[in-house]
């Protein structure tokens, strides 16, 4: 028989795509599915940034590049930092990567050990204490609570903190909830972590470009006092509609910069040059449409909060970033994961349950906006039409 490293038996996964998955074989099988559950913007890439990737096909752009990314991308990158954030980074403590999530592993890789600490929001996105458990490190979770506006608290978070933590990642918008956590206590937090010089931070920024209500977001790299322990996660994705380009940045400190590198050069060489020049084009060119999108996205938000409110035993607070809504389900009678199967297997609605993103994800779901005010609407008149009808299972 095969024996595996015992480290695999603890590695987990992003439930989103198994409900996914299912969703796509209802939907083959000739049901109506509604898909609420992927965190995916059912835009299209604008056209301009797909001819650039076009172009770079075209003019001979099928090499290798180099591991941390070509440097007109990096310089990109760095401009655009400078001129929303007013923050000064080189392009060489820039890193371009195939999508988020390699960041969150190297990150956590770099850190994570036997006797180590790392603290992770939950709930929080799954990726987070899958790979921490993965490193053997204990995954200790930082309470992002409905009755602080699903923001994280600086003092919760920072009770937290023993001398054996070495990671702590934050996440603003976040996902599952929806919440942005306010300057004022990203301030009190980053104050506190004076009294940890030796902890490093990553803060997965993935949807900075998604706020509403007025809100703006709070960069970790604007914090002088971190600079040189902080890692910081953004990309394509979300901005610009580009999931399934796989296009994302870190931007790393010092030493951690080379190991980063060294781990890319071991793990995917590099990532595909067509999808380098569009991420180029989307950086320097027109941000209209990314506008447009984030305002769609504000007007389904409103349609979502108002109709979630609305069904019986759920209410829901407004999400102030990202696209999603993170409804309470408790007065319902249902369990989060339970209700979530039932919605997608009897109503042909996918959404995901809240244990999904945590321990402290029972009670609610999590519902994503990123598809029609039309599909919204007909999706909230099923999930009515099922609580009123079934029992909690």
């Amino acid at each position: 028989m095969l024996k595996t490293v015992a480290a695999f038996d603890r590695i987990g996964e992003e439930n989103a795509f198994a409900v996914l998955a299912r969703a796509t074989q209802l939907a083959a099988q000739g049901r109506d599915i509604i898909n609420l559950g992927i965190g995916q913007p059912d835009f299209r890439t604008p056209d301009f940034i797909v001819e650039a990737a076009v172009k770079a096909l075209r003019d001979g752009h099928h090499g290798y590049t180099p591991a941390v990314g070509i440097l007109p991308l990096r310089e990109a990158v760095a401009a655009d930092l400078a001129k929303r954030f007013k923050v000064s980074v080189s392009p060489d403590e820039i890193m371009i990567m195939p999508g988020g999530k390699p960041t969150m592993f190297m990150s956590i890789l770099l850190f994570g050990a036997p006797g180590v600490d790392i603290l992770y929001p939950d709930p929080g996105f799954p990726i987070y204490r899958s790979m921490i458990e993965f490193t053997g490190a204990r995954p200790v979770p930082v309470p992002i609570r409905e009755e602080n506006g699903f923001a994280f608290s600086a003092t919760e978070t920072l009770s937290l903190i023993t001398e054996r933590a070495r990671l702590l990642i934050v996440n603003s918008p976040a996902n599952p909830t929806g919440g942005v956590t306010p300057k004022s206590e990203v301030d009190k937090l980053v104050a506190g972590l004076d009294k940890f010089p030796d902890l490093a931070v990553m803060s997965d920024e993935i949807y900075d470009h998604m706020l509403y209500d007025g809100e703006t977001h709070v960069c970790l790299l604007s914090y002088a006092s971190i600079r040189e322990r902080l890692i910081l996660l953004n990309g394509w994705s979300k901005t610009y509609a580009m999931t399934g380009w796989r296009l994302g940045y870190a931007v790393w400190p010092g030493k951690l910069y080379d190991y980063a590198r060294k781990l890319a050069v071991n793990l995917h060489s590099c990532v595909n040059a067509p999808t380098q020049y569009a991420g180029l084009a989307a950086l320097t060119g027109p941000q209209d449409e990314v506008a447009k999108m984030v305002a769609e996205f504000d007007r389904r938000r409103k349609v979502v909060v108002e109709g979630l409110n609305q069904l019986p035993g759920v209410s829901c607070a407004t999400p102030k970033g990202a696209f999603y809504a993170f409804p309470n389900i408790k007065r319902t009678g249902w369990k989060a994961k339970a209700l979530a199967s039932s919605l997608l297997e009897d109503a042909g609605v996918a959404i995901i349950g809240g244990p999904d993103f945590g321990i402290l994800g029972e009670g609610y779901v999590r519902l994503s906006y990123a598809n029609s005010t039309e599909n919204i609407r007909k999706a909230l008149g099923r999930v009515g039409e099922f609580l009123v009808s079934r029992k909690a299972a």
